[in-house]
């Protein structure tokens, strides 16, 4: 009995390929034009979230052929298959938000499905936007096998009368547009010229946040997570992966060995020191969950609150992931927080070697700007930090990266979901000084804790978006900017004191003291809330109606099921 033999008797495609009473599987790989060789190899899913819904997964199939050139040339058989992704980008400022969150749970899911249905050993994962990449990684946790995560990279900025410009741009010029200080032909120009090629939106937004954080937590190849969408260098990242796996299969290193606790206090301090996206606060508690580790919104805040804010990103600075990327990438961020002792570089990595070792080479780039030396950082605290008071128990979090102020006192203005919200600012229906508050917006309430990039860029289109702040117990866009608090818990659906709020009501946000309050007696909360009384869903079958059902709180990731701490056996031992 030879090596391979000897492997192969030990992954889970054996379950699917050897012995007699396998015949007929085998017949089905036959019919697909595998050899008896390939057969009897291991199987490695190839993953990706390929659809045509935007650009951000559009080059994921031609990414999935580099990655199973790799897989096979290293004597591994590849499985390709794809799942679903919801593109915020698309389903944003609309009913369709709801299913943007509950689409993480479904790729998660969908990817679990096929691994355990078809015997796969290994998982190679390709995902390009904000919902997939979370997704995906959960799935590899999950699951367990030996896994490596590639990002399917940024899009290229676009040109705006000689100015580089992001999505960004577009949804702030409605904003403009809707106070006349923007031309339909202007509007027009900018929204043809404003996404120039594939590739997930170019700013530290959620996409490129989460892609910053595989390389972190150890699940992505060094490098991997910068490189735009249209680089050649992409698919030369994804053979790498592809033949990399072997590796992590031969030697059974699986997420679970990465991922731990310390792996993910990296990954939230590259959110704090990007200036990152705040859905991040949901993600690493969603990702923790599937490795049955503890690390909540209020873990995730206590690592923002020590990390420097040190890369000057878009939406609060002046760079996209392609700058940082041709100035050193993630790995120039990563050696300038571990030499000031802001990660734990003792984290393995699928590398097979540590994070400090993959660092050990990588130099400081003088001739750049995008990311400072993290002892000389744009801020001394992380760009994202998590508040808590008499409106928040459970926590929330606003990302304080380019704010100029910190503390904001003023009235609420009610709004029970996003689109009365809208209008109202769309049509200038409030006050400077107000604090605008978005409620049944959370992850049951909602269903599906949308996002509020239209209100909050309108808002600040129209100028005045450090003129008010806006609270909800949704979540924002990681190009959301401005004085804009998201997660709060618990959610209005549960009663949560964000439901109880009235008109007039003095809201207190303080982001250095990390607060969040209403100016009310305990006693006033106590007897409103005794009056509140639930508002009945407005979905009662379907899958939004179960995600409703299933769905936990925002504090420890917005998941829907317990996670790897009850966990009695793993897919990976089958």
């Amino acid at each position: 009995m030879d090596a391979k033999t000897n492997l192969k008797l030990r992954l889970p495609s054996r379950h699917a390929t050897e012995g007699a009473e396998r015949a007929p599987h085998r017949a089905f790989y036959y019919a697909m034009g595998l050899t008896r060789e390939q057969i009897h190899q291991p199987f490695v899913g190839v993953a990706t979230c390929w659809n045509e819904a935007a650009p951000c997964n559009i080059a994921l199939m031609r990414q999935a052929q580099a990655v199973k050139m790799g897989v096979a040339s290293v004597g591994a058989t590849p499985r390709e298959f794809c799942t679903i992704t919801v593109t915020d980008g698309i389903a944003m400022g609309h009913a369709g938000m709801k299913s943007s969150l509950p689409s993480r749970e479904v790729i998660a899911d969908s990817i679990e499905l096929t691994v355990r249905g078809h015997s796969y050993d290994a998982l190679v994962g390709v995902a390009g936007c904000d919902k997939s990449q979370p997704g995906m990684m959960m799935a590899m946790c999950r699951l367990n096998v030996p896994s490596i995560f590639i990002y399917g990279g940024s899009i290229l900025p676009g040109t705006f009368k000689g100015k580089p410009v992001t999505i960004q741009d577009v949804y702030e010029a409605v904003g403009r547009h809707s106070v006349g200080a923007m031309s339909d032909g202007d509007l027009d120009v900018l929204e043809q010229n404003a996404c120039p090629s594939a590739g997930a939106c170019g700013a530290q937004f959620t996409a490129n946040t989460m892609a910053t954080v595989s390389e972190a937590i150890g699940l992505a190849l060094p490098y991997s997570a910068g490189a735009p969408a249209p680089y050649e260098i992409r698919d030369k990242f994804c053979m790498l992966a592809g033949e990399m796996i072997m590796d992590l299969i031969v030697k059974n290193i699986r997420p679970r060995d990465i991922v731990t606790r310390k792996a993910l206090e990296n990954g939230a301090a590259v959110v704090a020191a990007t200036g990152g996206s705040t859905n991040a606060a949901l993600h690493l508690p969603a990702i923790a969950n599937e490795c049955g580790v503890k690390f909540d919104l209020f873990d995730v805040a206590e690592v923002f609150k020590k990390t420097p804010y040190i890369a000057d990103l878009k939406p609060s600075g002046r760079y996209v992931a392609k700058d940082m990327f041709e100035a050193g990438g993630v790995p120039l961020l990563l050696k300038t927080l571990l030499d000031h002792g802001f990660l734990h570089g003792e984290c393995l990595t699928v590398t097979g070697r540590t994070l400090a070792e993959n660092l050990k080479s990588v130099k400081w780039n003088k001739d750049q700007d995008v990311v400072r030396p993290a002892d000389k950082p744009i801020s001394p605290t992380g760009g994202v930090i998590g508040l808590k008071g008499n409106l928040a128990p459970d926590g929330a979090i606003v990302k304080v990266a380019g704010m100029e102020r910190t503390h904001f006192t003023g009235p609420a203005r009610c709004f029970d979901g996003e689109e009365a919200c809208f209008e109202a600012v769309k049509n200038k229906k409030y006050k400077e000084g107000d604090v605008l508050v978005i409620r049944y917006e959370g992850p049951k309430g909602g269903p599906g804790m949308r996002e509020m990039l239209s209100t909050t860029a309108a808002l600040y289109g129209q100028g005045m978006g450090g003129k008010v702040a806006l609270i909800t117990d949704g979540r924002f866009s990681g190009a959301t900017r401005g004085f804009c608090v998201a997660h709060i818990g618990p959610e209005a659906a549960l009663g949560g004191p964000i439901a109880l709020l009235r008109d007039g009501d003095i809201i207190e946000l303080d982001a250095e003291k990390a607060s969040l309050n209403v100016k009310l007696t305990k006693s006033e909360l106590e007897k409103r809330a005794r009056e509140w009384k639930p508002r009945s869903g407005e979905y009662t079958s379907g899958y939004l109606w179960k995600y409703a059902q299933q769905v936990g709180p925002a504090r420890q990731g917005a998941v829907t099921h317990p996670g790897g701490s009850v966990e009695t056996s793993c897919y990976a031992d089958i």
